[in-house]
C-alpha cells in the first residue's frame, strides 16, 4: 500500500493546497465562508429533495408506499429554498440549535452529577455542565459572533489539516526520490 501512496504523493499535495486555501479563506473572510457553506447546504438539500421525490414517484409506480418519501422531498426542497433565500437567518438558526443543544446537555449533566459520588469525580461533570451551559448562553446572547467563531474553528482545522497533509506529501515525495534517483 505504501508504494501506491508514494506514487501518488501529488494527490496529497492537492488535498493540502485545497485545505490550506479553504482554511485561509475561512479565517480571513469568515462571513463569506459561513454564508457560502449555507448556500452549499441549500443546494444539497434541494438536490436531495428532488431525488427523494423521484424515488417516491418510482415507488408509487411500482405500487409501494411513497407518501412519506414525497413529503420528505418537499420539506427538503422548502428548507433548501428558505436557506438560499435567507442565508443569514439560516446561520442564526444553526447557531441557536447549537446553543439549545449545549444548554440542554449542560442541564442533563447537572442532573447526572447529583447521582455521581464525589469520589468518582462529580466536580468534573459539574465543570463540563457549567461549560456547556455557559457556551449555550453565550451563543444565545451573541449568535453572529458564535457563527464567526465556528467559522474560525473550521478554518483553523482546515489549515492544520492542510499543513499536515503537505508535510505527509513531502515525506512521500522524498521516498520517490530515494527510490528513483535523478
Amino acid at each position: 500500500m505504501i508504494s501506491v501512496l508514494v506514487r501518488n504523493w501529488w494527490a496529497f499535495v492537492a488535498r493540502a493546497v485545497f485545505a490550506i486555501l479553504f482554511g485561509l479563506i475561512a479565517l480571513c473572510l469568515p462571513g463569506v465562508t459561513m454564508l457560502s457553506l449555507v448556500l452549499v447546504f441549500a443546494a444539497y438539500v434541494i438536490a436531495d429533495g428532488i431525488v427523494a421525490i423521484v424515488a417516491a414517484v418510482r415507488t408509487g409506480q411500482e405500487g409501494g408506499r411513497w407518501g412519506l418519501l414525497a413529503f420528505e422531498g418537499i420539506v427538503n426542497i422548502l428548507a433548501g429554498l428558505a436557506a438560499a433565500a435567507w442565508p443569514g437567518l439560516t446561520v442564526v438558526i444553526f447557531v441557536a440549535l447549537i446553543a439549545a443543544w449545549a444548554i440542554v446537555t449542560g442541564l442533563l449533566l447537572l442532573a447526572a452529577a447529583v447521582r455521581v459520588d464525589n469520589d468518582h469525580g462529580r466536580i468534573w461533570i459539574v465543570l463540563a455542565a457549567v461549560a456547556s451551559i455557559a457556551y449555550g448562553i453565550l451563543l444565545v446572547i451573541a449568535p453572529m459572533i458564535g457563527a464567526l467563531v465556528l467559522t474560525w474553528w473550521i478554518g483553523a482545522y482546515a489549515l492544520i489539516f492542510g499543513i499536515a497533509m503537505l508535510v505527509f506529501a513531502l515525506k512521500l515525495r522524498a521516498k520517490v526520490k530515494a527510490v528513483m534517483p535523478a
